[in-house]
């Protein structure tokens, strides 16, 4: 193997698969992919570790394959994290502004995010990121920069995102016993936000569904800022395992028939196309029409994304996402899913695909690499929050300092 070069790699450590992507950046930040691995991950469920050895195997498999494809040799990643018990909630706090002239100063923004931040959370949890939405300034709200601002009264609304303990150590362990060392930890769908969203979509208001194998991870922004996060328990493997019951076949073989034959909307396929589909305990075959199979995975999809609305507007009007739903993940490759979410929920929705990469971008234009290619963006960024691969993450200054960063990237430490 050629001699380390300091490349920007992801992993995204998924339900079903894990996905490794390695880039080289250019003039101006550019980033060109310049290597992909996948593996099969029997290691999770529900998005939570279960099974170390074989995560780890999972996570050699996927960055061996991207390192072969690179030539280089991998020793860092940012590592995307999710799961069920991730938990996040909006926090605002008012601190005084310190100087005689009452002009605002960078001490004072850190005063109000180091309020808004020090909030309580139960003891087996952490915070994984603190994201400024936005500050008020003497009432005057949506003030992003609040820097060189005269006031008395600086509030900052921040949104927190906290996950507990040992699902960031499970992860760190397993990645490090991979070989890979944790440079940066990111919640998944704050990623995919990065590489399928344009900025206008912030602006107005948009739900950012990731539907992976066993969960679906909800971001939704408004005005421009993340206003929330959410998991649901519901992924493609729940399309899946619904065809398997109904069709009375293997689950291996219900996988190929979703991803060959499915589709979300049974208007779509015709009613006399008919598929031979093996039954359980090797007992032959029987004939179902192809309009059947698409019927399951048509009430599955519409309960799914009736749940993603439901959940993205129950601390948001819906009329304050008029950007409406983005899919990405690899369960929006299912054919349909677009034209029934536009159906059932009556709002803009489309299928969310990785840009602002260079390289080898023909390997990383499905949906299922969303997160892997935002993980790498946000990665180049020197305002990247750093954890440290122990789990617990920097000391409060430390954090402080990386918030800081993000609103102001010539901030010094």
């Amino acid at each position: 193997m050629p001699k380390t070069t300091p490349y920007l790699v992801s992993l995204d450590i998924g339900s079903s698969k894990v996905c490794a992507l390695i880039a080289e950046t250019g003039p101006g930040g550019r980033v060109d992919v310049v290597g992909k691995g996948t593996a099969t991950h029997k290691g999770a469920r529900k998005g939570a570790i279960i099974d170390v050895p074989a995560t780890v195997e999972a996570v050699k498999r996927a960055t061996e394959e991207a390192e072969i494809m690179a030539g280089v040799q991998i020793e860092r990643a940012v590592v995307g994290v999710a799961g069920p018990n991730v938990r996040s909630f909006n926090s605002r706090q008012v601190v005084a502004v310190a100087a005689k002239n009452r002009e605002i100063s960078r001490d004072d923004i850190g005063r109000a995010l180091d309020a808004a931040r020090s909030c309580p959370i139960p003891s087996d949890y952490e915070i994984l990121d603190v994201l400024p939405r936005q500050f008020v300034v003497d009432g005057q709200d949506g003030v992003s920069d609040p820097l060189g601002m005269v006031g008395s009264r600086l509030e900052a609304d921040v949104h927190v995102v906290t996950i507990p303990t040992t699902t960031t150590q499970n992860l760190l362990n397993c990645v490090n016993r991979a070989g890979v060392e944790v440079s940066e930890m990111v919640l998944e769908p704050l990623a995919a936000g990065a590489a399928v969203l344009t900025p206008d979509e912030r602006d107005h208001g948009v739900v950012l569904a990731d539907i992976g194998g066993g969960t679906t991870e909800i971001a939704a922004w408004r005005h421009g800022a993340l206003a929330l996060t959410a998991v649901l328990p519901i992924g493609g493997d729940h399309f899946t395992n619904d065809l398997a019951v109904v069709l009375k076949t293997p689950v291996p073989d219900a996988e190929r028939l979703k991803r060959k034959y499915g589709s979300a909307l049974g208007a779509l396929v015709t009613e006399d196309e008919s598929i031979d589909v093996p039954l359980t305990g090797g007992r032959g075959v029987h004939p179902v029409r192809r309009r059947q199979i698409a019927e399951i995975l048509e009430y599955r999809a519409e309960e799914l994304l009736t749940l993603i609305w439901e959940e993205a507007t129950r601390e948001i009007p819906g009329k304050e996402l008029r950007a409406g739903l983005v899919l990405t993940g690899g369960g929006a490759d299912l054919d349909g899913i677009v034209d029934l979410a536009e159906r059932s929920l009556s709002v803009p929705v489309r299928r969310g695909l990785p840009r602002g990469l260079g390289g080898l971008t023909d390997v990383v234009a499905g949906p299922e690499w969303a997160c892997a290619a935002g993980l790498l963006l946000m990665g180049r960024s020197p305002a990247a929050p750093q954890r440290s691969k122990a789990g617990g993450g920097p000391g409060l200054l430390g954090k402080l300092r990386n918030a800081l960063k993000g609103i102001f990237p010539s901030a010094s430490d």
